[in-house]
């Protein structure tokens, strides 16, 4: 059910988190020790988005294992960056793979990444879908359950609404159209960063003035936190504040 991992800080290399960790991204690509819901293995495809010195979004993608790449590796050592997603994935069966499925997904500055599965897809949520412009379905770029949340979650960004409320809006909305779904979402602009514990684990660590957001904690160091279920999470500045989704007000003048 995939594996995800954000930051927003100081500029720093994605390479210490994505590779070099003693449990990092690429380990939980193969060996995660946390899954909750199925699989064992993230083989179906990976990405990484950054922000480069002008503030522009990269990303790379690639539908084929972590640990077969040899670009990535390099190309996250040799970049610093004050923001950054990145997402190994399991696809759900019956759902394509290919590059246009992983995530980040992406849009202006936004990142966006889904680590669970959408209950009775696509039946549950033909409703919601319906609501989106018919060219918002059109150019999905991908018929997947991820691909949908993100272009769901796109218009109320859109909108104007807050990070925070779109996303955990959004959480609640899909769970009354399609009970039991898994909903570990993970959202950011390069300056704040956002994300639910709902079904899936999520843990979150405030380090070198910068906060780390990862599906599992990469490593063993005092400093990690689990987030707790059907909580939501905002970092910014350096530091991070939880709220329950169902009622969720987080200061945002901190």
């Amino acid at each position: 059910m995939c594996r995800h991992l954000g930051y927003v800080g100081p500029p720093r290399a994605p390479a210490g988190l994505i590779f070099e960790a003693p449990h990092s991204l690429l380990r939980q690509s193969y060996a995660p020790a946390d899954m909750r819901g199925g699989g064992s293995v993230n083989a179906d495809g990976f990405g990484l988005g950054w922000y480069d010195d002008e503030g522009e979004l990269v990303r790379y993608r690639r539908s084929t294992p972590l640990w077969t790449d040899e670009t990535l590796p390099v190309l996250a050592a040799s970049v610093r960056t004050t923001a950054f997603l990145a997402a190994v994935r399991n696809g759900t069966p019956g759902m394509p793979v290919f590059e246009g499925a992983c995530a980040p997904f992406a849009d202006g500055r936004w990142l966006f990444s889904h680590n669970g599965v959408v209950a009775g897809w696509p039946e549950s949520v033909a409703a919601l879908a319906g609501k989106l412009p018919v060219t918002e379905l059109l150019t999905l770029e991908a018929p997947t359950d991820s691909a949908l949340l993100w272009a769901l979650l796109r218009d109320r960004l859109r909108a104007g609404e807050d990070p925070l409320d779109a996303v955990t809006d959004l959480v609640k909305t899909v769970e009354r159209a399609a009970p039991g779904s898994r909903l570990n979402l993970m959202l950011t602009d390069g300056e704040v960063l956002v994300a639910t514990a709902w079904t899936h684990s999520l843990s979150v660590r405030a380090v070198d003035g910068g906060v780390v957001v990862a599906s599992e904690p990469g490593d063993t160091e005092p400093g990690w936190t689990p987030v707790p279920e059907r909580h939501a999470l905002r970092a910014e500045n350096g530091t991070y504040s939880l709220c329950e989704i169902e009622s969720c007000e987080i200061d945002r003048s901190a």
